[in-house]
């Protein structure tokens, strides 16, 4: 974080100074996690599920931080943060209230961040879609020079402004990605870092649940190129046609990505892929085209490489840069396409951080591709479908069943695996059921050969990431 005084620290967030030096100077980032506190640092003391921040304000300043942000009474040196609106009440029924001193916290925590932001003069680009948010996200992080951007999905009213913290004088880019849980969820965000660019990448069915449909998910998505300036730019997939349709309703440039449309300004062309579904494709830009060849797998990928491309060059980086890049990047962020050869020469492909309707297609694909002997879809549920979630699932059973995989191996104990069970048999997929992730591997370890492909994948609810390791495990040494 850029450096700042007590006091001024203070006056940003509007709180009072408690017994600290107001000339205190902070030189390091703000934690939430007392653990991760430094010296110089700022420690946000907010109540979690199972601890509150404020029991842990004294050891925090122990461990070296300059002041405690804090919603009430903590026995160290704090900043106490005013109060949000607050239902009407019994004052003192309403004192602890966790929720109440979150909002509190969060108000202060956002309020800095937008100060930082404005302070260094970062450009922000947001990132949002229903899925790829993530990886398109991680390709931004290479192809910009002097990027912030946030580890793992730190998307929400926490994750954005703590990552933004993280800009310094010297950053030129803030990648922000850019969840939402339902209406005015992603124009908050766009407060606290306001945009110049924003890239959308689709519109799907995740989060349906807490949406209701699609076309209200197309409506939070778009509050993002909303929320550009006449300056900015706005990147959209043309391949979808609720994100295209959201041209209209931005003030700023739009320029538009395809993976199969050519009148777009950055489109793929004569796509293939390698035999562990890394994709290679002639990119066309406005500036001149380039080959490239992508080191992460998945044919999905090549519509986030064009979204970041797109970006990219529309923020001031050479296409030569560009390409090298792109070429170059491996994914990092964990359980996301992770694919591995055992020294036995079974695949497995780690996809288990998260799951939709939309993302489970692109894994069951990847896995149909990479399978040189049987193909093993170990699935755990999709979270967030709402009322149709049973049905979802048993959608799914018909991608496995057109794709031909050998063998589907549904992980839980609810409504949702038995209905992708249920519906898979009836298609004619061989079947089996496991009760939990050991389960899983005890009934596929032995059974694999070389050439054989694992595809593990659900919500990041499920865990199911323990199957990828339990097999790693079962056969160590990679290739």
């Amino acid at each position: 974080m850029i450096q700042m005084t007590v006091q001024e620290l203070a006056d940003v967030v509007g709180g009072t100074l408690s017994g600290v030096d107001p000339q205190a100077l902070i030189t390091g980032p703000v934690e939430f996690d007392s653990r991760k506190v430094t010296a110089g640092s700022v420690f946000l003391a907010l109540p979690g599920a199972r601890v509150d921040g404020h029991e842990f304000a004294a050891s925090a300043i122990a461990a070296g931080a300059v002041v405690v942000l804090a919603a009430r009474k903590v026995d160290a040196p704090a900043i106490y943060v005013p109060e949000v609106a607050r239902p009407e009440t019994n004052a003192e029924a309403y004192a602890h209230d966790p929720t109440a001193d979150t909002a509190s916290l969060l108000r202060a925590l956002s309020l800095l961040a937008r100060h930082v932001v404005e302070r260094t003069k970062v450009q922000v680009i947001g990132v949002t879609g229903s899925a790829g948010k993530t990886s398109t996200k991680d390709f931004l992080a290479s192809l910009l020079p002097h990027v912030v951007a946030p580890p793992g999905s730190f998307n929400n009213e926490i994750g954005l402004p703590y990552t933004a913290l993280r800009c310094t004088e010297e950053t030129e880019f803030l990648v922000a990605e850019m969840s939402a849980r339902g209406l005015g969820h992603i124009r908050q965000l766009t407060e606290i870092t306001p945009p110049q660019l924003g890239v959308v990448l689709n519109v799907g069915t995740a989060h349906l649940g807490e949406f209701g449909s699609r076309e209200v998910i197309a409506q939070a998505k778009g509050e993002l190129v909303e929320a550009l300036p006449e300056t900015g730019v706005a990147v959209l997939n043309a391949d979808d046609d609720a994100v295209a349709a959201m041209a209209q309703r931005t003030k700023a440039k739009v320029v538009r990505f395809s993976a199969s449309d050519s009148s777009a300004e950055y489109y793929a062309a004569g796509i293939c892929s390698d035999e562990f579904a890394r994709a290679s494709f002639e990119l066309h830009t406005p500036v001149g085209h380039r080959p490239v060849s992508l080191g992460v797998h998945g044919m999905h990928q090549v519509s986030n490489a064009l979204a970041a491309a797109a970006v990219a060059l529309e923020a001031g980086v050479p296409l030569d840069a560009v390409v090298a890049k792109l070429c170059a990047y491996r994914a990092v962020s964990q359980h996301r396409m992770d694919v591995r050869t055992r020294a036995d020469g079974v695949v497995i492909i780690n996809d288990a951080y998260n799951a939709n309707p939309e993302s489970m297609r692109a894994g069951l694909e990847a896995l149909a591709h990479t399978a040189r002997g049987r193909s093993w879809a170990v699935l755990g549920q999709m979270g967030e479908l709402g009322q149709g979630s049973a049905e979802e699932h048993r959608r799914l059973a018909d991608v496995v069943a057109e794709l031909g995989i050998s063998t589907l191996i549904a992980v839980g104990v609810g409504v949702n695996a038995r209905a992708l069970a249920d519906a898979a048999i009836a298609r004619g997929v061989p079947t089996l059921m496991a009760d939990s992730s050991d389960a899983a591997i005890n009934l596929i370890a032995e059974e694999l050969q070389p050439g054989d492909a694992v595809l593990v994948k659900a919500s990041f609810a499920e865990r199911l990431w323990t199957v990828a390791t339990g097999l790693y495990e079962a056969c160590p040494n990679e290739k």
